[in-house]
């Protein structure tokens, strides 16, 4: 980035400070020292414990095959609740899905023991083990920040896999995170309110009462409950520590995350971790050879008419982003920058990038140039709403779009370099001094 960046971001983040919007408030406050998180870890402990315990008196190869099944098939269909609804569907609205969707994998997410959709786990309800659910996802905006990314692979591998479970989070820049398609989803309002109930209910209590199928209800609580629980956060942790830790980076290393098979395969195909610089897709890898099950279970539900919208990343960004991390060098870093720093096109006022808002354009200011976002909001990741609010307008005292460049330079949100590509590409002038 530029001095002259640099300066900008600088005048912007002091106005923060100091104005009177929700961004300011967030970016004012004083960091508190972190509190153990007892009921989570009480929690956590305990389902460890009892685990043990289970195994211990009745071991994996005294059961009956039909108890493993259920394990396995609890495992993975609580890890699709996650991977596909928490993640994908909620947190970066990669497709759009039928009520009857919506409604099972809001079970399926709840017998995670991950939290609600919607709830941030800084806020826990008494004896929830909260996790990393969908607000956790929208902070990956964030990765590798120590103040705001809760499993920062940069704090080390043990804490980024479960240290953080012990401590509460606190998210200062979640109330800036649009979150209004939560609030108005009746499957979300109503996981959220009964979620304590279906998570044990789905979690323990039904694996429990399957068992008594095949005569084995202990069995059936110690592995289908208990054990399984296990593999679904442990699995979901190595998504936190090791896939920032070991792997390969094909699209980006702008962060720490990397793709690896392993944990892909672990996962439901969360593992390709390295595409996340590309989030409002809906696949964790575009290749038939990236092992990612839920892409081929969303194209199947689409292929039924159930799930529609769906979105994915364009291909000449992933073309360019495989060719710079192929080639890159220091040259072509700088020559980016420099075609960065150049234009010869428009100059508008404030007064004339304002008359096209008024047209019913969506304008920001970014880096000193107009852009024109109108084409781009049903694609944005943090939503439409977001850009909306940072853009210029008229007939509003508001001066929120002065803070659009410490919003993109990491404020609100650590844009990839795909993402700043794309500002570039819309621009139509530049402003006026």
């Amino acid at each position: 980035m530029s001095s002259k960046t640099s300066t900008r971001n600088g005048d912007a983040c002091s106005s923060t400070a100091v104005a009177l919007d929700e961004s300011s408030r967030v970016h004012s406050k004083p960091q508190k020292p972190p509190q153990i998180w007892w009921a989570n870890a009480i929690f956590f402990v305990m389902v460890h414990v009892a685990a043990g315990i289970g195994m211990y008196y009745v071991p994996p190869w005294s059961i009956p095959r039909a108890t493993l099944l259920l394990w396995f098939l609890t495992w993975q269909l609580s890890d699709f609740g996650i991977t596909i609804g928490y993640h994908r569907l909620y947190s970066h609205k990669a497709f759009r899905a039928a009520l009857p969707v919506r409604i099972v994998l809001a079970a399926l997410g709840s017998a995670a023991f991950q939290g609600s959709i919607k709830i941030p786990p800084a806020q826990p309800k008494a004896s929830q083990f909260a996790g990393p659910s969908n607000t956790d996802c929208t902070m990956l905006r964030f990765t590798d920040d120590l103040l705001h990314d809760p499993y920062a692979a940069t704090r080390g591998l043990f804490y980024s896999h479960m240290g953080w479970i012990f401590y509460k989070p606190t998210y200062e820049k979640m109330e800036l995170i649009e979150r209004d398609d939560l609030e108005r989803d009746p499957v979300v309002r109503f996981q959220h309110k009964h979620y304590v109930p279906l998570a044990i209910f789905f979690g323990f209590i039904l694996p429990t009462l399957l068992g008594l199928l095949w005569s084995d209800p202990l069995g059936s609580y110690i592995y289908g409950g208990l054990v399984a629980r296990l593999f679904i956060w442990h699995c979901t942790f190595l998504v936190n520590s090791l896939a920032h830790w070991e792997g390969l980076q094909p699209y980006s290393d702008e962060d720490t995350s990397r793709g690896n098979l392993l944990l892909a395969l672990l996962t439901g195909g969360e593992g390709n971790h390295n595409f996340h610089s590309f989030p409002h897709d809906f696949r964790s890898g575009p290749s038939w050879s990236d092992w990612d099950p839920s892409k081929w279970i969303i194209l199947g539900l689409e292929w039924l008419g159930l799930v529609t919208s769906l979105r994915r990343a364009r291909q000449e960004d992933l073309v360019e982003a495989v060719h710079h991390m192929h080639h890159k060098t220091n040259m072509d870093s700088e020559k980016n920058q420099d075609e960065d720093e150049m234009w010869d096109g428009d100059v508008y006022t404030l007064a004339e990038i304002q008359a096209m808002a008024k047209e019913g354009r969506c304008m920001i200011v970014i880096d000193g140039f107009a852009v024109d976002v109108t084409s781009y909001l049903l694609e944005h990741p943090g939503g439409a709403t977001l850009l909306r609010n940072y853009s210029v307008r008229l007939g509003t005292k508001s001066d929120l779009w002065k803070n659009s460049d410490w919003a993109f330079h990491g404020g609100l949100n650590n844009h990839s370099r795909a993402a700043r590509r794309r500002m570039i590409e819309l621009r139509v002038a530049k402003m006026a001094a």
